[in-house]
């Protein structure tokens, strides 16, 4: 027995011991259709002896309407099956479904840091499907296979006891091949539902991550990565596939051999006394009952048995740790850099000119003729209400998206146009949801440095970032990483760490701080202001926008730009986000015991 049929086999004593009548309702149905199996066969042998044989027409025309009767009491009885087997297979698949929604909530209130598992939309979706179909095929094939064999059993010792004999040997054969299948089969399918896991927590892992992925150029890499786990899946396909092979075989020794033996034996059980009526019902309760059936049980057990084993196992003892993610990046110090053009020399000026953009032809433009100027070296934070179009700026700016009117230039160049630089050598955006891929720290730090760092240049932008407490409390650079086991503050302070070591003199934080506390959130800005290069911040804190050069205020279709102190005369909508702040206050408000207002 293994150790999955060992855990589960106390459930499922429980689970039937509680549905004891719905069990005896399936049973007083099957034994009619074991007394359709019986008839199936001695009808037809008595109606040849006894009847078309022995001149006797009549009697053998009783004994095939007999039969018939038999047929449609079995179709009948077939009936009353499927209405019973959903009173069995319901329950179950209800009783999967809590237990995972369950297990799924309870890990998320014990660990409200750890990111979603993308796994449980399969074990929630097509797992318990799985489970549901798969009890139900099996609960069908192995009641019709047990009242089957006992009524062609019981048939064939009526007929002749010798007939047994030749029967069961091949059987017995065919079904020990087999069995001896089933235990690969289901390690098989154990590796293809975890490659399905995989599969849905690498894309789940990409789509929080995608603008950070493609931001960054690393749209071929992260592909690459996909490519991979799905080659994982199908390679797990087909090596079960290769175990279906030889279950096949052992279908064909148990189904055929017993036919071919009968047929040519036929002469023999004659000249011992059998009637040609009795081979014929032999050779009726095989090829119309015992083997059908044992065909059925075979296929499921083979597929639905083992698919279910695994199934049961996996949801209702929950997976085990988290493997290493299968995409993440080799390390960059060990990556050899393509070639590429060299970055322009200097800060960037990002220049946009009458730049619109609406998401969609017949939709309101989010930005309208807007023009601005970000000198090199300058620091500009963008400040306005929830759904303004803050994000969308940056995003144009990074060349994630193409404005619908107007040009957009970094660098003298259009930021869109192909140039030979790699994008992530100019600049780097750092949206609010960081994206953190399992590997050491080290990696994740170095992922835009495709020429590598040295120990101390990560020591000092851990230092400039304040992400030393998080080093020292993951065991150093070189520690593992476990992305659903940080928070979210953690996950962008590794990000503005990387941020901060990248080569791009131009760096986009579209609220890269917004999970930070205003005293963390006023070090990592710091650090990017006194960082050389240029620097565009989101910010939703009125303090970040106190620390900028200059302020640019979006207000529907309209944009204000200046200091704070320009802002507060000449824009209303400014005014009112930065309330009742006052611009002499000491820079206490900016610790962890200020509570500024958001600016959406």
């Amino acid at each position: 027995m293994t150790t999955a049929t060992a855990r589960l086999l106390p459930r499922a004593r429980r689970f039937l011991r509680h549905r004891t009548r719905v069990l005896l309702l399936l049973a007083g149905w099957s034994l009619l259709e074991s007394a359709h199996t019986f008839l199936g066969g001695y009808g037809l042998a008595k109606a040849l002896d006894q009847g078309f044989l022995a001149g006797r027409t009549g009697v053998g025309l009783i004994w095939l309407g007999v039969t018939a009767l038999a047929v449609i009491v079995g179709g009948l009885a077939g009936r009353g099956v499927f209405r019973g087997l959903a009173d069995l297979v319901e329950p179950l698949r209800d009783g999967l479904v809590r237990q995972v929604v369950s297990r799924s909530l309870t890990h998320a209130v014990e660990r409200p840091a750890r990111v979603a598992d993308s796994a449980v939309v399969s074990r929630l979706t097509n797992q318990t499907e799985i489970a549901r179909d798969s009890f139900a095929g099996l609960v069908l094939v192995a009641r019709s296979f047990v009242f089957t064999a006992a009524g062609a059993v019981l048939g064939l010792l009526s007929l002749a006891p010798q007939l047994l004999l030749i029967v069961v040997p091949p059987l017995a054969a065919g079904l020990l091949l087999f069995l001896a299948t089933l235990r690969p089969m289901a390690a098989r399918q154990r590796a293809f539902l975890q490659a399905d896991e995989d599969l849905a927590t690498q894309f789940g892992a990409v789509a929080e991550g995608l603008r950070d992925v493609v931001a960054c150029g690393a749209q071929q890499r992260t592909a690459d990565q996909a490519y991979g786990v799905i080659e994982d899946e199908a390679r797990a396909a087909r090596q079960l596939a290769r175990w279906a092979a030889v279950r096949c075989l052992a279908l064909g020794l148990a189904g055929q051999l017993p036919i071919l033996l009968l047929l040519v034996t036929a002469p023999w059980l004659l000249r011992q006394g059998l009637t040609p009526g009795a081979v014929l019902g032999a050779l009726a309760y095989l090829t119309q009952s015992l083997l059908p059936a044992l065909h059925t049980l075979m296929n499921a057990l083979g597929s639905a048995g083992t698919r279910l084993l695994v199934v049961l196992d996996r949801l209702t003892t929950g997976p085990g740790p988290a493997p290493e993610h299968p995409g993440a990046p080799p390390p960059a110090t060990a990556q050899e850099p393509a070639p590429r053009a060299p970055a322009p020399p200097g800060d960037p000026r990002v220049e946009l000119r009458a730049v619109t953009f609406a998401y969609g032809p017949a939709a309101q433009p989010v930005l309208h003729d807007l023009d601005l100027t970000v000198e090199p070296g300058e620091h500009l934070v963008v400040v306005g209400p929830s759904g303004i179009g803050k994000s969308t700026l940056t995003a144009l700016v990074a060349g994630l998206l193409e404005p619908g009117h107007g040009e957009i230039r970094l660098a003298g160049r259009p930021v869109r146009a192909p140039s030979g630089t790699d994008p992530s050598l100019l600049r780097v955006l750092i949206p609010q949801q960081a994206y953190v891929f399992s590997g050491t720290l080290r990696e994740n730090l170095l992922y835009l440095c495709p020429d590598g760092a040295s120990t101390a240049a990560l020591e000092a932008a851990s230092d400039a970032v304040g992400l030393n407490a998080l080093v020292h409390r993951l065991g150093g650079f070189d520690a593992p990483l476990d992305p659903g086991a940080l928070s979210q503050g953690e996950r962008q302070l590794i990000a503005l760490g990387r941020a901060y070591l990248s080569p791009a003199p131009l760096v986009l934080l579209d609220e890269a701080t917004c999970h930070l506390d205003p005293a963390a959130e006023m070090r990592a800005e710091r650090a990017f202001a006194e960082r050389p290069g240029t620097l565009i911040v989101v910010a939703h804190r009125i303090t970040s926008a106190r620390r900028a050069d200059r302020i640019l205020v979006l207000d529907g279709n309209r944009a204000t730009c200046g200091t704070h102190d320009e802002l507060l005369e000449r824009s209303p909508l400014y005014r009112d986000l930065a309330g009742s702040w006052q611009p002499d206050a000491p820079e206490r408000a900016e610790n962890l015991t200020a509570k500024p207002r958001s600016l959406g």
